[in-house]
């Protein structure tokens, strides 16, 4: 009886142990968005530049929704602190040219593979 009893605390703990992709950690994940204003038809690029309080969007792993959203600085750029390791998903909405009046969602995949580590993405570009 003590060895089920032994085994079965063992195993728990292990499975409690596991940590999925999401909060919790020591690593981070940074990039910039950069916006491309176009005129009302998308045919003429009017303007381009560095979002200020843009917001990006992150998901942990194989789950169907974002778990935090932040709005970049002055400079464009964006910070989600405190990951774990794992795989994630860093995204910005863009209207899409080619259907008016509908965004679309531009991603980059990630994975954060040390536990310190701060990764960074390849700049967001969006259009407005």
């Amino acid at each position: 009886m003590k060895n089920i009893y032994f085994t079965l605390v063992i195993c728990l703990t292990l499975m409690g142990c596991s940590k999925e992709p999401g909060e919790g950690g020591q690593a981070s994940i940074t990039g910039k968005v950069y916006v491309l204003e176009y005129n009302g038809n998308c045919s003429e690029l009017r303007d381009e530049y560095y979002g200020i309080d843009e917001e990006v969007y992150i998901i942990a792993g194989d789950d169907p929704s974002y778990f935090e959203r932040v709005r970049t600085g002055p400079d464009g750029t964006f910070w989600f602190p405190y990951l774990r390791k794992g795989k994630y998903q860093v995204y910005a909405l863009s209207e899409n040219c080619d259907v008016p009046g509908q965004n679309e969602a531009i991603i980059k995949n990630l994975e954060i593979t040390e536990k310190k580590q701060n990764v960074i993405t390849e700049t967001i570009e969006v259009i407005r």
